[in-house]
């Protein structure tokens, strides 16, 4: 062997097992939530300059072995000019995400939101300390 060949070794092919019905899908990929988490950190209230994980809107994410992911989500204020646009969003923002096979946001008003559930870097970023 010369020195300039090269030896590579393909990956191993992700398949389903076969059954006597037939072939089975391949396991599903797990949702990785700091991905999920992620995305959804890209999703802004328009009228604050914050993402609405640091704001504290976001309850609940609930990830299932197949792929559905349940988000519990709040509102600044029941009247929130955003309260069609920012659950869309978020539900858009994570069918992005490797593994999702659906999405489901809830808007939840219990417990009802306020300026404690701000991450520190949210109340540093409107001053409010």
């Amino acid at each position: 062997m010369s020195e300039d060949s090269v030896t590579t070794t393909a990956a191993p092919a992700t398949h389903g097992a076969w059954t006597p019905e037939g072939e089975t899908p391949p396991p599903q990929q797990r949702v990785d939530e700091d991905a999920v988490i992620s995305v959804i950190k890209t999703v802004f209230d328009p009228e604050i300059p914050v993402d609405i994980y640091e704001l504290g809107l976001i309850y609940a994410i609930e990830i299932a072995d197949d792929g559905k992911v349940k988000v519990e989500m709040t509102l600044t204020t029941p009247s929130c000019p955003s309260a069609q646009e920012l659950p869309s969003q978020v539900e858009e923002s994570v069918r992005l995400v490797p593994g999702v096979t659906d999405v489901e946001v809830e808007v939840v008003w219990d417990p009802p939101w306020d300026q404690s559930r701000m991450s520190e870097d949210a109340r540093l970023a409107l001053n409010m300390y």
